[in-house]
């Protein structure tokens, strides 16, 4: 098992799973992030930090999806290792639901 972001992250990109990843296994996007799923050692202490709700098992219904784009991306983006701002307006896509495809950026962030 291993653990996925999902489209809830998408224009949140709260970073607070980077911050306690003890492996490094999130890759950053323009505006989510998704991680490695053959790095995620599915400790699964990423998952209650998200103020999103963004990452779940990769078990859950529907997850099938989220681990393809996950790993797809992490292939693509670079990594991301520590915390940096959230976007301005993160709070106000928190609740938006369904933001998958016409709000998913396929342009890498910056990575740190």
């Amino acid at each position: 098992m291993t653990y996925i972001v999902d489209d809830s992250c998408i224009r949140c990109k709260y970073m607070d799973c980077v911050e306690v990843c003890p492996v490094d296994c999130f890759y950053e996007g323009e505006n989510m992030l998704v991680i490695q799923p053959d790095e995620c050692i599915d400790c699964g202490v990423c998952e209650p930090e998200c103020p999103a709700e963004a990452i779940h098992p990769d078990t859950d219904d529907g997850a099938e999806k989220w681990v393809e784009i996950n790993a797809k991306y992490a292939g693509l983006w670079p990594n991301i290792t520590r915390k940096t701002d959230s976007p301005a307006d993160a709070d106000e896509w928190k609740d938006v639901p369904d933001k998958y495809p016409e709000q998913f950026s396929e342009k890498p962030g910056e990575g740190s």
